[in-house]
């Protein structure tokens, strides 16, 4: 694979540097300040001998050439965050992987505001191989935005996402495409023997546990970054916060095929993880917030009346029991403490009731059309 890209090394280059004249070049002179009319863009940069002219003619003469020349079947989007060493090695494993595919492949790499060489690193090999690109944050926002941005600048028929850590391993990647062409729409790796230490994986199973309880989705590992889907599948879930490791689950809800395939996890290589303790405690939170904006969000009053009535009639019954008792002379309600929990009860509950009202009046008040998801149309 390394004659790929060869030939296309110095336009690349030039490509780069003039999408970022300021850092190589010196500002026009005033009389130079506008270009010609006739001027190739950046974006449109001639194959080297030949003029603009004769490449928009043959663009024309052969569209179809042009379109199968450009296509991509796979779009493999790596987020990333200071694994400067670890990317050359990572590069010639996918291609090595990938070239099995067919060879009609793309490798973003979204860094994530990194603070060492990794993007140098990931320039140079933009520079040497055609099939990269690169998108740099100037901050770190989070793997959920790198991977939504990375999504929308894939164009690939099955798209792939992984970590740059080495951790996952590409030769696992054929197997999830296979998987996909049998008719599933997302395919979750299961990390089934991790080599992290006992600190992070108690903790994974208890998070994958309560989450495949709750959503109600039988996969064994959420946070497992290796996952393949369908085109259509990433370009109609909106992925924000830290809800990337809850893409099965806002797929599946909107009647997308979901299943696992047990991958192969390998120890860390180079540098150290990024994510701590408090990664499960915010996953518990966008637990939360998953299960209302996709259950709830358009009938607030079947999650906030549920609990109300529960809790309203508990109070209820309570104090009923108490107000008995007292009739029969069995006992006297100012010191039954029990009596003031059950008014508790039934405050909070009517609280409940009221706050789903509300939701419920303001949802209808909104008059917004609800997005389905539409999976053929026949006319």
């Amino acid at each position: 694979m390394a004659d790929e890209s060869s030939n296309d090394q110095p336009q690349r280059e030039q490509h780069y540097r003039r999408n970022n004249y300021r850092r190589y070049r010196r500002p026009p002179h005033k009389e130079q300040s506008q270009a010609p009319e006739n001027q190739a863009t950046a974006e449109n940069v001639p194959p080297e001998g030949e003029t603009p002219a004769q490449s928009a003619n043959a663009s024309q003469q052969h569209p179809q050439q042009n379109f199968q020349r450009n296509h991509v079947d796979i779009s493999v989007v790596i987020p990333l965050f200071n694994e400067e060493q670890s990317l050359h090695e990572l590069v010639d494993q996918l291609k090595n992987a990938l070239v099995r595919l067919g060879g009609r492949y793309e490798l973003i790499f979204v860094d994530d505001g990194s603070t060492d060489g990794s993007f140098r690193v990931l320039r140079d090999m933009y520079f040497h191989n055609r099939r990269i690109k690169v998108i740099r944050f100037r901050r770190n926002y989070g793997k959920s935005a790198a991977l939504m941005v990375g999504f929308q600048r894939a164009q690939g028929e099955f798209v792939v996402t992984m970590d740059a850590d080495l951790q996952d391993d590409p030769a696992e990647i054929p197997s999830l495409i296979n998987k996909l062409k049998t008719g599933y729409d997302v395919v979750s790796g299961w990390k089934k023997k991790r080599h992290d230490p006992i600190s992070k994986t108690i903790p994974s199973r208890f998070f994958n546990f309560v989450t495949g309880l709750l959503t109600g989705i039988k996969i064994h590992d959420f946070n497992c970054g290796l996952k393949a889907y369908r085109r259509d599948v990433i370009k109609n879930i909106n992925v924000y916060g830290e809800l990337h490791r809850y893409i099965p689950a806002l797929a599946q809800w909107q009647g997308y095929r979901i299943t696992e395939s047990i991958v192969q996890h390998r120890a860390r290589k180079y540098g150290k993880t990024k994510f701590g303790m408090g990664r499960f405690f915010k996953g518990f939170l966008d637990l939360l917030t998953v299960l209302f904006t996709t259950r709830y969000i358009a009938r607030p009053l079947h999650l906030f009346g549920v609990w109300g009535i529960v809790s309203a009639f508990s109070g209820f019954v309570i104090d009923v029991y108490l107000t008995v008792d007292k009739f029969l002379g069995k006992t006297s309600l100012t010191n039954r403490p029990l009596f003031l929990v059950g008014l508790i009860l039934i405050i909070v509950g009517v609280q409940f009731v009221s706050i789903g009202l509300l939701g419920e009046m303001i949802t209808k008040g909104q008059h917004v059309e609800r997005e389905y998801s539409i999976r053929e149309i026949l006319k």
